[in-house]
């Protein structure tokens, strides 16, 4: 039976879509296969890890019947993408097979019972659905995604913490050594929330929006402990965070006395060239601040030094603080802006990092003794 026939790239940017969250490496082996369902002309393409599941719905031409199946995402989009973009490309089952064919070519690969696919049990309780901007989302997320935390036991803090209250949307990450806080004004009230949205999600969102000025939204809906999410054709269904997020309102400091603003290109070449001789392990370098320039400086173990001079702006103290340089390469290499400004009140106050032309955009980072 033909499930169907399409040319290579719209099957292989259906498969693309929901393909994020696959896991190459999984205790459960139908987890790495897509789950393929088709009622007519329309197939829907659905992924899951058991926390997080993502579902697309494309038209394809194929026979009318109804079927379904599941097939190894990966090795499937392995060979679309070993295919030239406008080879059309058939996709047919027989015997618990599925096989796929464009030119010459011919594959054959094994799949397992479309039953046995583990789809995420959704949530009875949606809150009220919600739509935003996705240039909007995928901005804020853009601004703060490097801050969450890696495998950190505290939980809480390997996500991002999402706020909505009346037109404002603000979303926040932290590691626990800096904070990075992010705001955006709606068009429309949208209903009070805060959930905390899982690292793995953050980011499949970010890869999956579109930031181009369309009319593309994305609807939200969230529960207890899930939220849900349709934009572009897909649906998102995601497991949140539990936990307390720390209250960012109290991290981030108020009435620093000296600032400067700068250029954000020539301070991330300083700092990126500094970076190449601080410790592997500490990565930390020294800034000393005095009127009219900013010196950074870096050593390491070897006894190699790096010393980097801006002339800036400035009138303020005196000061010499050390900063972990990864935390303000992040910071400076994800702004897209040419202005930024830094607040600091002496050495051992954390500094507050903003851009003039990004409203609402706030980042504190720790300092670090050198």
């Amino acid at each position: 039976m033909i499930v169907l026939k399409a040319a290579q790239e719209k099957l292989l940017n259906a498969l693309q879509a929901v393909s994020g969250i696959v896991e190459r490496r999984h205790t459960l082996p139908i987890l790495a296969n897509v789950l393929i369902r088709k009622n007519g002309p329309s197939i829907e393409f659905t992924t899951s890890d058991l926390e997080i599941q993502v579902r697309t719905t494309v038209e394809f031409d194929g026979a009318p019947d109804a079927f379904s199946t599941t097939v190894g995402a990966r090795k499937l989009i392995d060979i679309l993408r070993s295919m030239p973009s406008d080879q059309i490309v058939t996709l047919s089952s027989a015997q618990s097979k599925l096989t796929l064919q464009g030119g010459k070519s011919r594959f054959t690969l094994q799949t397992l019972p479309a039953d046995d696919f583990p789809l995420v049990q959704e949530a009875a309780d949606f809150g009220p659905a919600f739509g935003v901007p996705q240039k909007t989302l995928k901005g804020l997320i853009d601004q703060v995604h490097f801050a969450m935390a890696v495998h950190d036991i505290r939980y809480y803090l390997n996500g991002i913490l999402f706020v909505a209250e009346g037109r404002n949307l603000i979303l926040v990450a932290t590691d626990g050594h800096r904070l990075a806080l992010a705001q955006a004004r709606l068009d429309a009230d949208i209903p009070k929330q805060e959930v905390i949205l899982p690292r793995k999600t953050v980011l499949e969102l970010q890869r999956l929006l579109r930031d181009d000025s369309g009319d593309n939204t994305i609807e939200m809906r969230f529960a207890g402990n899930q939220a849900k999410f349709a934009f572009s054709g897909m649906e998102f269904v995601t497991k949140l965070v539990e936990g307390k997020f720390p209250d960012f309102n109290r991290v981030i400091p108020k009435g620093h006395k000296n600032a400067i603003t700068l250029g954000r290109a020539p301070l991330l070449a300083c700092l990126q060239r500094a970076a190449i001789l601080t410790s592997e392990k500490f990565k930390g370098v020294r800034v000393n601040l005095e009127p009219g320039s900013l010196r950074i400086s870096s050593n390491n173990a070897e006894q190699e030094e790096a010393k980097e001079e801006l002339e800036i702006d400035y009138a303020g103290d005196e000061i010499e603080i050390g900063f972990n340089v990864t935390y303000l390469i992040d910071v400076f290499t994800n702004l897209g802006v040419e202005m930024v400004r830094i607040e600091l009140q002496d050495g051992n106050s954390s500094a507050l990092i903003s851009a003039p032309d990004v409203e609402g955009f706030k980042y504190v980072v720790m300092p670090m003794r050198i």
